[in-house]
């Protein structure tokens, strides 16, 4: 079973499973879900709770002996094992395949990592628990999905928001759920009928989104210009380093590049499975290789160049202007001849 974390406790009310796999990006929902676990373990009568941080030193004989030190008298047991952010190398991936064999009625597991590569999801060590149990997306929701994140909480705080209220909150706390949690506490304390609209909003709450050079290279493969722009102008007025920027987009152009090439001789299908583009991300670069001809890359490339060589050797003239332009130039439509 495989469910996105606003759904667990849905999920933890009509059943607990042996094992959770909770992989995310999102620390607020790492330990919301963790929190919930623990509830629902509690509740079923699990009173221990072990926490280990595996690392290259880790001594796996303790959770041996956590699964093995069982007896007539002995509490059920809820074992929590945070993995590296590394990931799961050989060594790791052979030791949770042989504790996912020991695991039993009065054992629960939760498994606790970062964002899941395509390699990971077909690894053995992942099927073996994941047959046991419940994988839990906790990556962060997107731009798409947001809006009804901020409804679904709001609901569970009996907020109730119009329309733009919601799409004000989503705008205002994109990538920063913690600060979105903390808000909605302060209007349930600052409205107690719960009704939130664009002048409440406004009158007691503050900008807390916080962007990424990745939100920035989405925008900019969607063509969604005006977006791309703001979040530039965010990452602009937070201090991020130019080189860190043009180093993210000089990567995703050399591969659009590569891969417009590639079409000219193969279906699209297979250039995004030669490049393994995973399948959320796909409508992102068809859009972006329907935008962007050869010789349009080409030319943003000797555009980031330029921009590239201004950070590094004017350190008295702005790069900024430049990649605004790159930005601009980018998110244009294709141009019919």
């Amino acid at each position: 079973m495989r469910i996105f974390a606003d759904r667990l406790a849905d999920q933890l009310s009509k059943q607990l499973h042996s094992c959770y796999l909770l992989f995310g990006n999102e620390p607020l929902l790492l330990q919301e879900s963790r929190q919930a676990i623990q509830h629902a373990a509690k509740q079923q009568g699990f009173e221990e709770r072990h926490r280990f941080a595996i690392d290259a030193s880790f001594d796996w004989h303790q959770v041996y002996d956590c699964c093995q030190a069982l007896s007539l008298f002995s509490s059920r047991q809820l074992i929590e094992l945070e993995l590296p952010e590394s990931g799961v190398n050989a060594a790791i991936a052979k030791e949770l395949v042989s504790i996912a064999e020991m695991l039993h009625p009065d054992i629960l597991l939760v498994l606790v990592g970062t964002k899941l590569t395509k390699a990971q999801e077909s690894a053995k060590w992942f099927k073996t628990l994941h047959a046991h149990g419940c994988w839990v997306n906790c990556l962060a929701p997107d731009l798409q999905r947001l809006p009804q994140f901020v409804q679904t909480r709001c609901r569970a705080l009996g907020l109730k928001p119009d329309a733009e209220a919601v799409q004000m909150l989503a705008q205002w706390h994109e990538g920063n759920l913690f600060a979105l949690a903390q808000s909605l506490e302060k209007l349930v304390l600052l409205y107690p009928d719960g009704e939130l609209n664009m002048v409440r909003l406004e009158q007691s709450l503050s900008r807390h989104n916080h962007f990424t050079a990745f939100h920035w290279v989405d925008a900019l493969l969607a063509g969604k210009g005006n977006r791309a722009q703001r979040i530039l102008r965010q990452l602009e007025a937070e201090g991020v380093e130019v080189v860190i920027l043009v180093r993210t987009i000089q990567k995703e152009l050399t591969q659009l590049l590569q891969m417009q090439q590639q079409a000219q001789r193969s279906s699209i299908a297979q250039v995004f499975d030669s490049y393994r583009i995973w399948q959320n991300k796909r409508p992102l670069y068809s859009a972006a290789m329907q935008r962007l001809s050869i010789h349009r890359l080409q030319s943003l490339m000797q555009l980031l160049a330029q921009t590239e060589i201004l950070t590094k050797t004017q350190y008295d003239q702005p790069s900024w202007p430049l990649l605004h332009q790159l930005s601009v130039e980018l998110c244009l439509p294709q141009v019919k001849l």
